[in-house]
């Protein structure tokens, strides 16, 4: 529960995100995307695509 506050977080600060594909780790899952659109959901043993944000 702990890290879905940590993404409604993140996302209300507006976070800069690179324009191609990126992702960013929560901890329990990773949020990945392209751009500004958020794509999907990775569980902490799947392999992320593109740039980590922070």
């Amino acid at each position: 529960m702990e890290d879905l506050f940590a993404l409604e977080e993140w996302r209300r600060h507006s976070p800069q995100v690179p324009d191609g594909p990126w992702f960013k780790d929560f901890g329990s899952f990773m949020l990945c995307g392209e751009g500004s659109y958020p794509k999907t959901f990775l569980l902490k043993r799947q392999i992320p695509f593109g740039m980590e944000v922070e």
